[in-house]
């Protein structure tokens, strides 16, 4: 399970990581630099997605930039405006666009690269409404090219970005989590409600479970 919800300052991908350790992306994207490096260097044409779904919600991110030091590597990035080149930190990106750069890395590697399943947790966290919509393109985009994608929401804005069968539904009953599929029947009953109704403002109604409780 993939979870990118640390983006303060002490989190890993902000420091120097070892440039070895560029395998594949870990759980927590710690080792961001180096696998992005490798990306740019062995594999330019994914890589190149990655900035370019980067720029579509952050308008001013140019490009990564690299700081290499012996064996360590730093993540560092390029503003459109910046005249100087110097670049920014990655301490200077906002909370929502880190968090955005770490799942689309996770998403747009190579295919030999991406895990055959992929589970991530509230990748809602510090998004823009429409970083939203267009993580969710993408998310569909990997699942039609042969990954299975599991993830956790509790935001209604991004659930109003899937169709009925995309839905598992959790309710906790009797000290367990009970998952259930929101299959044909199910909607055929909500029908109506859905013809009117994205499936995240349905959820928010109360009408296929998955509440607090």
């Amino acid at each position: 399970m993939y979870h990118f919800h640390d983006t303060s300052s002490a989190s890993g991908f902000k420091s120097f990581q070892d440039m070895g350790k560029n395998k594949f992306l870990d759980s927590f994207a710690t080792n961001l630099a180096p696998f992005l490096y490798r990306l740019k260097t062995d594999f330019s044409s994914d890589y190149q997605n990655i900035v370019s779904a980067v720029q579509t919600v952050a308008p001013y991110f140019q490009d990564f930039d690299f700081n290499i030091e012996g064996e360590n590597i730093l993540l560092r990035w390029q503003h459109v405006n910046d005249l100087s080149n110097l670049g920014f930190s990655a301490q200077t990106l906002s909370d929502g666009t880190a968090r955005f750069i770490c799942m689309a890395t996770l998403f747009l590697q190579p295919k030999d690269l991406r895990p055959a399943t992929i589970v991530l947790d509230e990748p809602e966290i510090g998004l823009h409404p429409d970083a939203l919509v267009v993580l969710s393109e993408i998310i569909k985009a990997i699942a039609n090219d042969g990954s299975q994608v599991i993830i956790s929401t509790q935001s209604v804005a991004l659930a109003n970005c899937f169709e009925p069968d995309d839905f598992i539904v959790v309710d906790y009953e009797e000290g367990e989590s009970k998952f259930e599929r929101f299959g044909k029947d199910k909607q055929e009953a909500l029908k109506a409600w859905l013809e009117n109704y994205q499936m995240g403002t349905t959820w928010e109604e109360g009408l296929i479970g998955g509440l607090p409780k």
